[in-house]
C-alpha cells in the first residue's frame, strides 16, 4: 500500500471500510470504468461535459466548489463519477465531511461502501496534511475534502495543487462561497448558487462565466439522488453513511 495513505489509515481519526480487494503484495488491483480515460473522467451530465474543455471532470487537477450549507448538496454532482471509480476497487477518501455517509444511497447507486476512507482531522494543518498525503497516494481514486471557512494562502493550494498533478485520481476541495473573492490554482473552479445549477467560475483554457443546467432526464430512473435525501440522525460513529440534507 502507498506509504502516504497508510500514514493516513493509521490514525485514530481515520475509519475505512473492510476492504478486502487486495493483491498478495498489497496493491489493490483496478479496472477503468466506461466513461474514464487517463485523463479525463464523465461528469455523468452531458449538459456539464460540453462545457467542460476536456468533456468531463480532468483528473491531475483539483476542483474546486464553492457553495454555501457546507457543500453537501454539491455532492450530487459527483455521484455519477463515485460509481464509475467505485468499479477500479481503490479508496474514495472523504476529509472532514460536515455529515455522515449515508450508506443506503451510494449501495443503491452501485457505490462499494468498503472503499469509503473517512478521515476527521483535528485541526487546520492535520487536514492540510491528509488532504495532500491522500492525493498523492496511488490508492485512491477520488479525494473529497471540505477545506471549511479556513482562510488559506495560495501556496498552500498551489502545494494540494501539486500534489494532484502527480495522481489519476479525482480532487475536489469544497470552500464556501466567499473564497470566489481570492485566486486559486485550481483548474476548475465552480459555484453552485442553485438548485441543480453549477456556474463555472474559473476554467483554464475553457469557457468560464456561464451557468450550466443539470436536467433531471439525466438521472438514473427509479434511483435515489444526493441532491435530495433525508439527514442521517444516527450516531457517526454507528454506520460508514453519508447524509446530504
Amino acid at each position: 500500500m502507498n506509504q502516504a495513505l497508510q500514514q493516513v489509515i493509521n490514525r485514530n481519526d481515520t475509519w475505512r471500510g473492510n476492504f478486502t480487494a487486495l493483491s498478495a503484495d498489497g496493491d489493490r488491483h483496478w479496472h477503468a470504468g466506461n466513461n474514464r480515460n487517463d485523463n479525463t473522467l464523465g461528469t455523468g451530465y452531458s449538459t456539464l461535459d460540453k462545457e467542460l474543455r476536456d468533456g468531463g471532470w480532468s483528473l491531475g487537477n483539483t476542483v474546486e466548489v464553492l457553495s454555501d450549507g457546507c457543500g453537501m448538496g454539491a455532492m450530487g454532482l459527483f455521484l455519477p463519477a463515485m460509481e464509475t471509480l467505485s468499479a477500479e476497487g481503490r479508496w474514495q477518501v472523504f476529509i472532514a465531511p460536515p455529515f455522515t455517509p449515508y450508506a443506503p444511497l451510494l449501495k443503491a447507486r452501485g457505490i462499494n461502501t468498503e472503499q469509503i476512507l473517512l478521515v476527521h482531522p483535528k485541526s487546520r494543518e492535520d487536514l492540510l496534511w491528509a488532504t495532500e498525503q491522500a492525493l498523492r497516494s496511488s490508492t485512491s481514486s477520488a479525494v473529497f475534502s471540505w477545506l471549511g471557512a479556513h482562510e488559506y494562502s495560495y501556496g498552500e493550494l498551489r502545494k494540494l495543487q501539486l500534489a494532484a498533478a502527480d495522481s489519476d485520481s479525482l480532487a475536489v476541495l469544497f470552500r464556501p462561497h466567499s473564497a470566489a473573492r481570492n485566486h486559486a490554482p485550481a483548474g476548475l473552479r465552480l459555484q453552485i448558487r442553485e438548485y441543480r445549477k453549477v456556474h463555472i467560475l474559473k476554467q483554464r483554457g475553457g469557457n468560464q462565466y456561464l451557468d450550466v443546467a443539470l436536467p433531471p432526464a439525466e438521472d438514473i430512473p427509479e434511483q435515489p439522488q444526493l441532491w435530495e435525501v433525508p439527514t442521517w440522525q444516527d450516531s457517526p460513529q454507528q454506520q460508514p453513511a453519508f447524509s446530504f440534507a
